[in-house]
């Protein structure tokens, strides 16, 4: 009995044991799993405060405690936060100075937002591998930002207005990178000779346009393997330059933008680069002639040569190739496809062997070297001297020369030739006199016949064996200077202090003189200024003078007479970081702070009609009742881009009036206020009747009412392109930018991007900016802008009245977000046009057929090619065709005034009088007033668009 107890009791202790180690490891698998659920607690923090500079919008969906529960972020099986993705949606803020802490970041996904302040660090964040930071408003980046970020693979900070900074060696951590954009970011300096194929095998595109970049191309780039390199340099004030020999080793190359710069010499040789499509140099100082290696290249598809110096024939192109080469902008021998003449073929030799020396470029234009070309002198027409003493030439002296069967006199002294005297100079019958003294020759002289002159003076090695030439121990030869120019023998390498004294008195002079031609340069230039006239008829808004009794504001229509602005009335853009911008001629456009406070009650919420990228639209009564819209720039974008385009609209605006562009009444700068006062239009932008008509509570526009707009936005875009007195590209056409007043007829507005067209056929480089889905593709590829690219948004437009979609809509599928070619996909037959068309339109015959031809006129509004596109003179022709279709009368003429053609002119001229009556006459200038200051706002007008908007126009 005792052991059976014994034993029961040695069981009950067992399964004692067995339950509690039970309960323990249940206990402990618990909390594992509650571990595991749990994110770390340092990431959370980082999160956290994210979250709390941004204060994100609750649709974001970042109201759980748990980050990683957040919409846009994602978190590894670890709960450590791995991506953060929170692109494109309207966000501002700065970021935390402790991102880094985020051990386990993969992918920052920031851009095309509103985050402004500095850059964290993010230093030591190896296990990063994407970085998108553009278009942004950050405003420094710091040194250490790059360092030990070996498992980065893709970086894009374009459009932010950094302080100047420079790509730092760091970058070289990460060995693995394949994407490097920095566009429009203002990287200053020299490319650091860090980029190459053994720092970075696998980088594919290497974008720096729109910076302060100077210096030339790295040697490191020989050989390097990438595929797109952007250096433009619109931007720059130093440019890059030098020659760009190294382009001919990086045979992966597809595209280079080498545009505006400084870049220099010949171009090199492209027969290794067999997959290049793209190359951009225009806007350079190179030299010599087109490689037939470049022409002859089958993957070519752009080539841009215009505005440098290039010499021989017209390049000729396959014809799949799109070339961009202004007539007149090189300097090729004809105008047009043609063999040069021989004499000019010849000296294109000599050019050759000396590097095509620039000055050679510049003045040997044409195809006849007797029509005054730098050093050449011919009798009938052949070459008889060629002098081309002291113009600094390298190289070497070519044997061509011995084709100028008539070259009596061959000069070359005082330069820094190097190599030999060639012997075929000694075949030159007429030739008696050779001068190549002071140079760095070499070599035996060869024999020359007895009675030639022969100067070979000055050249230290001449008679000597290149094997017998001993160089100095700065590289150079004996008898050069340390810079590489010639100082042979005879040649004193001091001044005396005479000359020295004698040539200080003569530059003191010349200074003085040029000191005084300046300034009476300057003096004329200003007075000009100050005596421009107002143009006739154009409104202005003015406070009442100081002793009025209240600050009320009076708007007057100036009549014919001539009024001149007087230097006190100036105003001056402060600040601006391209210099001051004096605003003479528009100072009676100046309306005080107070003012605008008053009739906007004081910038009340209230008040407020839209946002925009730059600032706040506030609606505003005048004490007459007119009613306004007053733009008011942020204090923070009141600088750089912001900035030129508040003066950039301003100078457009004063400028131009029409009636079909909205009117800029007038302006107000006030330390950090600068605000803009339009009249007012009541109906709001375009898009909010094509677009958001139901959520408004809005009529769908009828199908000739969406004519009538187009026929009024492309006679606007007419006067700016065409007939103003001066010709402007707008470069932001859309719907949000077309206001509608009470009537429904269209203004175009915002004109904070616009720029002056070029004279002719010619285009001008900028800044890239606009939105997405209006950018013709010339522009978005090359930055060059025509009035064409106005023409090609003018087509998207078009294509959006008829469809009712927007021209890029990220809700559809891939292949129709995309207006223009969904579109003209659709346009094939009728059966997919139909199904195109915006239901709400009330199709009958009549109207399919308007609509069509409207369609095909869309089409090609927004061809491929510019030359493709139809000029708004036409557009405005078969628009106003089909809006204004004129019928005559059943009721003769006679009977419309009751006038009898056989009664006398005086008896005709009573009766129309009594019939019209003459008030209309007198009422022109107040009827003037009543079109020019009814007006429009909107549900998101007057922001200045930002580059590369999106197409909901954030």
């Amino acid at each position: 009995m005792h052991k059976m107890k014994k034993r029961y009791n040695l069981w009950q202790n067992l399964l004692l044991i067995l339950a509690t180690w039970s309960c323990f490891c249940c206990c402990t698998d618990k909390n594992a799993v509650s571990a595991a659920e749990t994110v770390d607690a340092t990431d959370v923090s980082v999160m956290l405060a994210l979250k709390k500079s941004l204060n994100p919008p609750v649709s974001l969906g970042w109201a759980d405690p748990d980050p990683c529960k957040w919409t846009h972020v994602g978190c590894s099986d670890e709960k450590r936060v791995t991506r953060i993705q929170i692109g494109h949606q309207n966000l501002e803020g700065t970021l935390p100075a402790d991102l880094s802490v985020l051990t386990s970041l993969e992918r920052l996904e920031l851009q095309w937002n509103k985050l402004s302040g500095s850059l964290p660090s993010l230093k030591g964040l190896n296990s990063l591998q994407v970085i998108m930071l553009s278009n942004n408003n950050f405003s420094s980046i710091p040194i250490d930002f790059f360092d030990g970020l070996t498992s980065l693979q893709s970086v894009d900070i374009d459009n932010n207005p950094l302080d100047a900074w420079e790509i730092p060696e760091s970058l070289k951590d990460a060995s693995s990178l394949k994407n490097f954009s920095a566009n429009s970011a203002n990287v200053i300096g020299k490319i650091p000779d860090i980029f190459g194929s053994d720092s970075f095998p696998g980088l594919v595109n290497l974008h720096l346009a729109f910076n302060n970049l100077e210096g030339e191309l790295p040697s490191s780039f020989i050989g390097f393997g990438i595929q797109s390199l952007w250096v433009n340099g619109q931007k720059s004030e130093g440019k890059l330059g030098g020659r760009i020999d190294v382009l001919q080793n990086m045979t992966s190359l597809k595209e280079v933008w080498l545009h505006d710069n400084g870049f220099s010499g010949p171009l090199p040789d492209f027969s290794g680069l067999n997959d290049l499509q793209v190359l951009s140099v225009r806007d350079n100082l190179l030299t010599g002639v087109v490689p037939l290696s470049l022409m002859k290249l089958d993957s070519l598809t752009v080539v841009n040569l215009t505005n440098n110096l290039l010499q021989g024939p017209v390049p000729v192109f396959k014809s799949s190739v799109v070339v961009d080469s202004t007539n007149n902008t090189n300097s090729f021998c004809l105008p047009s496809p043609g063999d040069c003449s021989p004499q000019v073929n010849v000296l294109l030799s000599v050019a050759k062997s000396m590097c095509y020396p620039a000055r050679f470029a510049q003045n040997w234009k044409g195809n006849d070297p007797c029509a005054d070309w730098l050093g050449i002198t011919c009798t009938n027409g052949n070459i008889t001297i060629v002098n081309l003493e002291r113009l600094g030439l390298n190289g070497t002296i070519s044997p061509a020369f011995s084709s100028l069967g008539s070259l009596q006199r061959l000069i070359l002294a005082d330069n820094n030739l190097t190599g030999t005297i060639p012997q075929e100079l000694t075949t030159l019958p007429s030739l008696t006199e050779l001068d190549v003294s002071n140079n760095q020759l070499y070599g035996k002289v060869p024999s020359f016949k007895k009675n030639l002159i022969l100067k070979t003076q000055g050249n230290p090695d001449i008679g000597k064996d290149l094997s017998q030439i001993t160089h100095s121990p700065d590289g150079s030869f004996p008898g050069s200077t340390a810079d590489g120019k010639s100082g042979g023998p005879g040649k004193k390498s001091e001044l005396s202090s005479a000359a020295i004294i004698a040539i200080c008195v003569i530059g003191a002079v010349l200074f003085l003189i040029i000191c005084g031609v300046v300034g009476f340069c300057l003096y004329k230039r200003k007075q000009s200024k100050f005596s421009r006239v107002q143009s006739p008829n154009a409104i202005v808004i003015h406070p009442q003078h100081s002793g009025s009794d209240n600050d009320s504001v009076k708007i007057t229509v100036a009549g014919s007479s001539v009024s001149v602005v007087t230097p006190s009335e100036s105003h001056t853009f402060q600040g601006s970081e391209t210099g001051d911008v004096q605003m003479a001629e528009n100072g009676n456009m100046v309306i005080s702070i107070q003012v605008l406070k008053n009739v906007t009650n004081n910038f009340s919420e209230d008040n407020i009609l839209g946002r925009g990228g730059f600032g706040t639209v506030y609606k505003g009564e005048l004490h007459d009742g007119t009613k306004i819209a007053v733009k008011r720039m942020e204090c923070g974008v009141i600088t750089g881009k912001g900035l030129n385009e508040f003066k950039s609209e301003i100078a457009v605006l004063t400028k131009v009036r029409h009636r079909h562009l909205v009117a800029l009444l007038g302006y107000c700068l006030d330390e950090n206020e600068k605000l803009l006062v339009y009249e007012y239009m009541p109906q709001g932008t375009l898009s909010r009747f094509i677009f958001n008509w139901a959520e408004e509570g809005l009529k769908p526009l009828e199908w000739t009412r969406r004519l009538s707009i187009a026929l009024d936005v492309a006679r606007g875009v007419e006067y700016l392109h065409t007939l103003a007195h001066q010709s402007f590209i707008h470069r932001d056409l859309k719907p949000s930018n077309i206001l509608l007043g009470d009537d429904m007829r269209a203004k175009v507005a915002d004109f904070g991007l616009v720029r002056l067209a070029p004279e002719g056929k010619a285009s001008i480089e900028t800044r890239i900016a606009g939105t997405f889905g209006y950018l013709a593709p010339e522009y978005a590829v090359t930055g060059r802008v025509t009035t064409k690219v106005d023409i090609f948004s003018f087509g998207v437009i078009l294509m959006e009245l008829i469809t009712g979609r927007k021209a890029l809509d990220e809700t559809q599928p891939e292949e129709s977000m995309h207006l223009v070619t969904w579109f003209k996909r659709m346009h094939l037959n009728k059966e997919t046009f139909r199904k195109a068309i915006d239901p709400t339109i009330d199709l009958d015959e009549e109207t399919l057929a308007s609509v069509s031809t409207v369609a095909e006129l869309a089409g090609h509004c927004c061809a491929r090619e510019p030359y493709q596109r139809p000029d708004m003179g036409h557009i405005v022709n078969v628009l106003s065709s089909l809006v204004e279709q004129w019928k005559p009368d059943d009721s003769s003429f006679d009977d419309c005034y009751g006038i009898d053609l056989d009664m006398s002119l005086p008896q005709a001229l009573k009766r129309w009088k009594d019939s019209e009556g003459t008030s209309q006459v007198d009422s022109t200038s107040s009827s003037f007033v009543a079109d020019n200051t009814q007006t429009s706002m909107v549900a998101r007008p007057y922001g200045f668009a930002e580059s590369f908007t999106s197409a909901d126009g954030r």
